[in-house]
């Protein structure tokens, strides 16, 4: 067995949540804070700012969600189970091309 993960351990559906909760959580923070729901403010703006902020968080979630699901539809079901043993952008190196330095 060998130490290198494979793709399908790489992105599992609970870090896939896992992501799409935190970037929601940061958005809905970051609008939270910018609407000033922190400060003292009337009732009813502390409440708007709220709920613009979970407004902000669902759509972060569900954006992020999306996104990282797409581009996973991107990837070859039957590289899945190939290790990652090296950068997936890097162009692929023949066993000959490795005497040459790279320019």
């Amino acid at each position: 067995m060998t130490d290198k993960p494979t793709r399908r351990d790489l992105m599992r559906p609970a870090q896939l949540l896992g992501i799409a909760f935190t970037a929601a959580l940061f958005s809905g923070f970051v609008t939270a804070v910018t609407m000033g729901a922190f400060q003292a403010l009337p009732g009813d703006a502390v409440v708007r700012a709220w709920s613009v902020a979970a407004i902000a968080a669902g759509i972060a979630f569900i954006v992020v969600l999306l996104g990282l699901s797409m581009l996973l539809l991107v990837v070859d079901p039957a590289g899945q189970s190939k290790t990652v043993d090296r950068p997936v952008l890097l162009p692929k190196r023949d066993a000959a091309d490795d005497d040459e330095p790279e320019r």
